[in-house]
């Protein structure tokens, strides 16, 4: 039994490994991760696994793709001394829980996640009739239990596997939470948290169970968690016992739900490699600006002479991330009298965006030369979070009867 008790603010997130990030990448993923490095536990992986789940057919490009996203990583700002990063392969724990937790996962709470028919529709032109895509959501889950992560950022089309997380915990801790005298070592655990915070304890936990009251739920909750001198086995028993099972082996995690992305592609879409509408975040600025200058326009304007409507132009969102409001106002009067052409108008979203990815770019090639440094920081991302997992790992075991010597 583990008696560490995991960060009460620890985060878990992962990135398919398929290839170079791009600005939508940055913009709605890695800005987000260097905040979050700086206020959390942040466990961030390389998911080697979820990217066979549909790129099987092509593994060359999961092998070119973990350096180079992390390098994209580093050069983007996240601190290897502030989060723990890793590849996921490189930690057989997540294997091992994802086989677990197969066992107890009911199949239709696979086939009813949201995006298993949606991406399936997205990629038909991959085969992806495979057990391997049909428990990617669970493979996930294991990801996060297996660090009893208390939070996962993601966007809203992702809180639904988040829920799954949470049910897999939940039937897992009600199938092997109840260890034998466990009422026994509950008493025991009031009596060494001493007899008046036992007896806030047990009010809380009536209030709860008997009146619903949630906010007693989470007072008694912060109530076990500043008991110093109480072993992790002890607090997640009583932690079962305020919602009436057993002792909590899994943690539930919450979603950290991250801002929306605004970045667009270069056709107006959602950017993506798939609709080759990206901008990469290690492209030449000559690259930057031919890509920006060729995107399209309001159709409207056909001539220099003719006005447009900025509202329908493909750049004109861009020009809301990057252009302060004086550029803006410039852009829509120009566009509207047809006193700038779309060049002109594109200009000041060309240098912003070279603006933005230059020190990114220079760090990432000051990286791509020091590949030891590279290997350095995911061997010890890697033991670090097979410590990490672990911890969980003999707990899930001895619960499911397999640690037997």
């Amino acid at each position: 039994m583990s008696s560490v008790l995991p960060s009460a603010t620890r985060v878990v997130s992962g990135m398919r490994a398929t290839g170079r990030l791009h600005l939508g990448h940055y913009h709605g993923v890695l800005r987000n991760w260097v905040r979050l490095q700086n206020e959390y536990d942040c466990f961030f992986f390389v998911a080697d696994w979820h990217a066979l789940t549909t790129h099987y057919e092509d593994p060359g490009i999961i092998a070119e793709s973990v350096r180079d996203m992390v390098i994209d990583w580093l050069a983007a700002g996240v601190d290897c001394q502030n989060a723990t990063l890793f590849v996921q392969s490189d930690v057989p724990q997540h294997a091992e829980l994802h086989l677990l937790l197969s066992m107890i996962t009911p199949l239709g709470w696979l086939e009813r996640v949201p995006t298993f028919k949606d991406q399936q529709e997205k990629l038909r032109e991959r085969d992806l009739a495979t057990y391997g895509f049909l428990g990617y959501p669970l493979l996930q889950s294991a990801d996060i239990l297996a660090y009893r992560a208390a939070f996962v950022p993601v966007g809203e089309d992702q809180v639904a596997h988040i829920e799954l997380c949470r049910e897999v915990a939940r039937r897992f801790n009600y199938l092997y939470g109840r260890e034998a005298g466990f009422l026994e070592k509950v008493e025991e655990a009031l009596r060494i948290m001493g007899r008046k915070a036992a007896k806030a304890y047990k009010d809380l936990r009536e209030a709860y169970l008997e009146r619903g009251e949630k906010e007693a739920l989470e007072t008694a909750r912060a109530l076990v968690e500043r008991q110093a001198n109480m072993t992790l086995g002890d607090k997640e028993r009583l932690f079962g016992y305020l919602e009436g099972h057993g002792r909590l082996i899994l943690t539930e995690p919450q979603a950290l739900l991250t801002p929306q992305s605004r970045m667009p592609g270069l056709d107006g879409q959602k950017m993506s490699k798939s609709y080759g509408n990206i901008i990469g975040l290690r492209e030449d600025p000559d690259v930057v600006a031919k890509k920006i200058k060729t995107m399209p326009t309001d159709p409207a304007r056909k001539r220099r002479t003719d006005a447009g409507n900025p509202d329908l132009c493909p750049v004109w969102p861009f020009h809301e991330i990057y252009s302060p409001e004086d550029v803006k106002a410039w852009v829509r009067n120009g566009c509207t009298t047809a006193s700038i052409g779309c060049l002109q108008c594109k200009q000041p979203v060309i240098d912003a965006v070279n603006a933005e990815l230059a020190p990114i770019r220079e760090r990432a090639h000051e990286l791509e030369r020091d590949s030891a440094r590279i290997r350095t920081i995911l061997a010890e991302g890697a033991r670090r979070a097979r410590e990490a997992a672990e911890e969980t790992l003999e707990d899930v075991r001895r619960a499911m009867g397999l640690a037997w010597e």
